[in-house]
């Protein structure tokens, strides 16, 4: 069983002993040292949580344990019900709530399942919090109410409808150009809640010809529910089979989305993002943010424009703050995660999609066309293993020195930049793993580079070994 308590969240596979699994006695242990700190920050408010899950098989298990928590420890529960990450985003600071609960491991298989944490702003918590956080539940420093001060429990139905309410609204979704485009669209919500919310996105734009593939909240996840190629083959046959312009899928939290061609080939997770701020930045010019280990197209596009591209560590936080310090009107992740401010500062599919529809639609030609006509790039996932006496931070140094000459970026593990070539290491916080990300214009080239790092890394390691 795995339990990972880190600064964004509680996750965990469901069961086995308390603190090996997400357990019961984890689940309540964790919400209540949540509360705890929601409480020290709003002392003499009566205090609203919102709560909202995917469709997974554990999820009414875990709402009934943290809504009774919250009680217990006297806060107003709201709860969404079936719901999604960056609707529950939305609810907290459109209730005015004082903190926020998505249960959702997003795109781990069904097993895990997660307490994803937010602030009164519906952001999530920062690194500082989180750890204050893991603190209090490693202290157990818990008091709950007495029982005429426990909380209600506020059921509210209907919340994934406001959002897409929200996102309707925004000026740059044009819904009579999409509905005049009369597009076609296959559907693959990997049976969790975005099988309720993304059809009704497209019907509320106007796309009349939907089909719908795993789209029962069941929480059965018919493939692999991370939405990478080789987990979207059915989506892409569908595209085909049915004569589809595109092909839109989502996880189980709908907060990343990726897209399939009409021809049945990957649009590319990467490019989910590059093809909206494009849209975004021909209307609205501004600055743009993306983490170290996403695609340089997001820098290009951007500067194209005319505008300016600032990288972020790897992280939705670190995203956040990084486009809040630089005013930007866009950002996100390289794995199909879009933030857009003007709604608010969350991944968010449903923006994402509305958007892309908005886009394509007075683009006038095919998604493979449209992905045509951005820089291509590709990139290569690694990592090194290492034996636990090696000093990774030493490691790390000497690649820095080694490669001094280059454009250096060292805000989250080393970035080092050869023209339009890259390459980022990052070592792990729980093992002594060296993650090696590297793009360039071929896969091939690509490969090399982080070869080459790979063999740097050796070379340093063996010399470390015979010094010690």
């Amino acid at each position: 069983m795995s339990l990972i308590k880190s600064i964004s969240g509680i996750r965990g596979t469901i069961g086995g002993k308390p603190g090996e699994g997400l357990s019961p006695v984890d689940i309540v242990k964790f919400t209540s040292a949540f509360a705890t700190w929601v409480k020290a920050r709003q002392p003499k408010e009566k205090l609203r949580i919102v709560i909202g899950r995917d469709a997974r098989i554990s999820g009414e298990m875990f709402t009934n344990l943290v809504v009774g928590t919250l009680q217990g420890m006297g806060i107003d529960v709201i709860d969404l019900g079936l719901s999604t990450t960056p609707t529950v985003e939305v609810a907290v600071a459109a209730e005015k709530a004082h903190a926020g609960i998505i249960l959702t491991a997003s795109h781990n298989p069904k097993q895990w399942n997660a307490l994803k944490l937010l602030n009164e702003k519906g952001e999530f918590i920062s690194a500082e919090d989180g750890q204050t956080v893991l603190n209090i539940a490693d202290s157990e420093d818990f008091q709950y109410a007495d029982v005429n001060d426990l909380g209600k429990y506020i059921p509210m139905d209907g919340y994934m409808a406001k959002h897409i309410d929200m996102v309707l609204n925004l000026p740059l979704v044009d819904k009579d150009a999409i509905a005049k485009a009369n597009f076609k669209v296959v559907v693959d919500a990997v049976n969790s809640t975005g099988g309720i919310v993304v059809p009704m996105l497209l019907k509320a734009l106007g796309v009349e010809h939907v089909t719908e593939l795993y789209c029962t909240p069941d929480g059965h996840f018919p493939h692999n529910p991370e939405p990478l190629p080789e987990h979207l083959r059915d989506l892409s046959e569908a595209v085909v089979k049915t004569k589809s312009h595109l092909g839109i899928s989502v996880d189980p939290d709908v907060d990343r989305l990726a897209l399939v061609c009409e021809d049945g080939e990957m649009f590319g997770e990467e490019y989910t993002l590059v093809a909206v701020a494009d849209y975004v930045l021909k209307h609205t010019p501004g600055n743009t943010v993306s983490n170290l280990s996403s695609t340089r197209a997001l820098r290009e596009v951007t500067e194209s424009n005319g505008n300016q591209y600032f990288a972020s560590a790897v992280g939705e936080v670190n995203v956040v703050d990084m486009m809040k310090a630089n005013q930007a009107i866009i950002g996100g992740e390289g794995n199909g995660g879009i933030i857009y401010p003007e709604l608010h500062y969350g991944r968010d599919a449903l923006v994402g999609i509305a958007l892309f529809l908005t886009h394509l639609a007075k683009f006038g030609k095919s998604v493979s066309m449209l992905r045509a006509t951005y820089p291509n790039y590709f990139i290569s996932k690694n990592k090194v293993e290492l034996t636990p006496e090696i000093n990774v931070d030493e490691v790390l140094n000497r690649v820095q020195a080694k490669y001094a000459k280059q454009p250096i970026n060292t805000i989250d593990g080393v970035k080092i930049e050869f023209d339009h070539q890259w390459v980022h290491l990052r070592k792990s916080n729980t093992e002594p793993i060296i993650r090696i990300y590297s793009e360039a214009d071929n896969m091939a080239t690509a490969n090399n580079l982080a070869n080459k790092i790979i063999l740097d890394i050796k070379e340093f390691t063996s010399e470390m070994m015979l010094n010690s």
